[in-house]
């Protein structure tokens, strides 16, 4: 259930970013976002990300913190030391559970974390509350 103050926003100006190198995944996230009328980019890595960032400016990113090559981490370290994509909020989606990951993902800039598997309350809660934020954020 999309809670109800989402409804007041329009999120057909927003772009979302999901990243990770499991394509089943991605299709996962894509139904359970399908309500809403944002556009979607899907990456298949890290550099594809970054990649995409640069084109695409996308106002949220799902990451996944678990790939080959760029992992997740890294796509943060390198978007929060950007002054031109450091404010882009972001939500991770992962499967890894420790505290030490958790406080890792917050104190890199995350704006969200998200532990798979993927409730889908969880994850249509959190990206209305990352979207409701940036377009606040857009208005003042």
């Amino acid at each position: 259930m999309i809670p109800i103050y989402a409804q007041e926003y329009d999120f057909s100006s927003c772009r979302v970013l999901a990243v990770d190198d499991i394509p089943l995944n991605l299709l996962l996230v894509k139904k359970m976002l399908a309500r809403f009328n944002f556009q979607l980019d899907t990456a298949s890595s890290g550099q594809e990300a970054l990649d995409l960032v640069e084109r695409s400016k996308p106002n949220l990113i799902l990451l996944d913190l678990m790939m080959p090559g760029i992992d997740g981490f890294e796509v943060i370290r390198r978007l929060k030391a950007n002054p031109e994509t450091a404010d882009i909020r972001i939500i991770i989606l992962t499967a890894l559970t420790s505290g030490e990951d958790v406080s890792k993902g917050f104190n890199m800039g995350a704006n969200d974390y998200i532990m798979k598997p993927i409730i889908m309350e969880r994850l249509l809660s959190s990206v209305v509350t990352q979207l409701t934020m940036y377009q606040n954020g857009k208005k003042q």
